[in-house]
């Protein structure tokens, strides 16, 4: 095959301005490339055209070696001086290794550190070291790393001779005290001691932990006593909750405010609301809330735990279900004397600890106490007679001993007695009901004795005509003693037989059972 001619003929310039030859929309200026045709498909000639191409884009970059470069292939062993160079740098490197073997076990753990710096050989041709490397000893103490806490050794100080400093150092005990008070509770504040410098002695210390830790008990006394127990004129959020409710049912209207407080409970005035089909509210009720507290229960359990209609159900480990228990126990106790004809309060509803009654008064103003009230002869000695009938009721119809009855638990309304607070009754069976009784007995015959009341018998009398008994004693002690003797064989009774069946002898009364 001819070759054949491949030429790029460039455009005749000829003659011209010299403004048109440099024109930037004129055309380029090539030069003409004249090969064969067996040239332009020559693989060896694609091959070279490449290669130009990489070193073009790729240039090699020969970095020229400044002083000797040993490596293994240029050593040139002729020459002493090089080998003695090749050996010092041996031995620099296996010397410096040594040292720093020495350093880490001298030193181990110890704050205190030394250093062999000065005695270290770096080696000018020393391949490992980098000048771009920043020295160790420059960052012994940098500025940005924290500081380790000073901390006494085991032994105790440190320091030596005049210089010594123990653990029980003033200042130093006293910035350790400031950084203590960081563990106070978050509620007690104690400032910035420490960016201070503050130095507080053991005495201030410890006065200071004290105080903090009495303030973290009396606000957690506050705390649990705000929100689990009823104060002496409000409630907690548990029994607010419960009248919100009786509030909300329609069962009571309003509550307008408290009328009596207790040792043991806070009672509230209400207006009744809509009566249902099977209970009748009536216009006017009281609400006994008793406290959620127990220190006023903690002595008077023997009230109930000695009682057999609660005695299985009475528990020591959950002094909570007690408070309760007493609420439920007046309810029973005036269900049974309302029963009985006995004028006292109408239970409407028992929820928890809240028992809501009827209220004995008339327009928001409750009846006054016995002890409050100034009665005519007559009235007191019709007084008398009532009481004289409502505890014999009280003893053989409905079976209980009011236990607290005084001249502070009667109220004078309607011209007559009526009976309050009955959460303690106990029934004529229980292991001191009798005792109860000649107290009971006691109290209502001095009130009336000291009223004027001439008919009044004293408590011996009294307690023989309301038990039924027939004690013939000539003093209180041997009164008391016969009671006591009646008390243990009724009880040793109940053990053997297991029966609340009373073995007390009367005058012709039949035996009394329980409901």
């Amino acid at each position: 095959m001819d070759s054949v001619g491949v030429a790029a003929a460039a455009p005749d310039a000829g003659p011209g301005p010299a403004w048109q030859s440099k024109c930037p929309w004129g055309a380029p200026n090539t030069t003409s490339i004249s090969c064969s045709l067996a040239d332009v498909m020559s693989e060896q000639l694609a091959k070279e055209l490449q290669l130009e191409e990489e070193n073009a884009a790729f240039p090699e970059v020969v970095a020229a070696a400044e002083g000797p470069f040993i490596t293994g292939e240029n050593i040139d062993t002729s020459s002493d001086l090089m080998l003695a160079q090749m050996l010092q740098m041996e031995f620099d490197r296996e010397y410096d290794a040594q040292l720093r073997r020495e350093e880490k076990k001298i030193n181990g753990d110890s704050k205190v550190s030394i250093s062999f710096e000065n005695y270290r050989k770096v080696h000018p041709y020393d391949s490992d070291s980098s000048e771009d490397e920043v020295d160790w000893q420059d960052t012994r103490h940098d500025p940005y790393r924290a500081d380790k806490p000073t901390t006494t050794p085991r032994r105790g100080f440190i320091g030596k001779g005049k210089d010594i400093t123990t653990k029980h150092d003033e200042v130093v005990c006293g910035r350790k005290n400031t950084a203590r008070m960081e563990n106070f509770a978050p509620e007690f504040q104690v400032g910035d001691g420490i960016g201070m410098d503050l130095k507080l002695s053991n005495q201030v210390f410890n006065a200071l932990k004290q105080h903090a830790y009495s303030e973290e008990r009396r606000s957690a006394r506050l705390h649990e006593k705000k929100e689990h127990s009823t104060a002496e004129k409000a409630v907690d959020p548990k029994t607010r909750l419960l009248l919100y409710k009786m509030v909300n049912s329609g069962m009571l209207e309003t509550i307008t405010g408290c009328i009596s407080t207790g040792k043991e409970s806070v009672v509230f005035h209400a207006y009744g609301g809509n009566a249902t089909e099977d209970k009748v509210i009536p216009p006017e009720c009281a609400i006994k809330v008793f406290k959620t507290t127990l220190n006023e229960f903690k002595n008077r359990d023997k009230y109930i735990k000695d009682d057999y209609r609660f005695k299985d159900r009475f528990s020591k480990l959950n002094p909570r279900k007690i408070i309760r228990m007493w609420a439920e126990k007046e309810m029973h106790n005036l269900t049974r004397m309302q029963n009985a004809g006995i004028p006292c309060p109408q239970v409407v509803i028992l929820k928890k600890h809240v028992l809501v009654m009827s209220f004995i008064g008339q327009d928001q103003v409750p009846a006054p106490k016995l002890k409050d009230v100034t009665l005519s002869s007559e009235d007191m000695k019709k007084a008398y007679y009532q009481i004289l009938n409502m505890m014999q009721q009280l003893y053989r119809e409905c079976n209980l001993v009011h236990a607290d009855l005084s001249e502070y638990n009667m109220l004078w309304h309607d011209g007559k007695v009526w009976l309050i607070d009955v959460s303690q009754s106990v029934e004529p069976t229980h292991p001191h009901g009798l005792e109860f009784l000649f107290r009971d007995c006691r109290n209502v015959s001095q009130f009336f004795q000291k009223g004027g009341v001439a008919e009044a018998l004293n408590e011996r009398e009294l307690f023989n005509a309301v038990s039924g008994l027939n004690i013939t004693a000539d003093n209180e002690v041997d009164f008391q003693a016969e009671i006591e003797a009646l008390e243990k064989m009724n009880e040793d009774h109940v053990q053997n037989h297991g029966k609340k069946l009373s073995t007390f002898s009367t005058d012709g009364d039949p035996p009394i059972y329980d409901e």
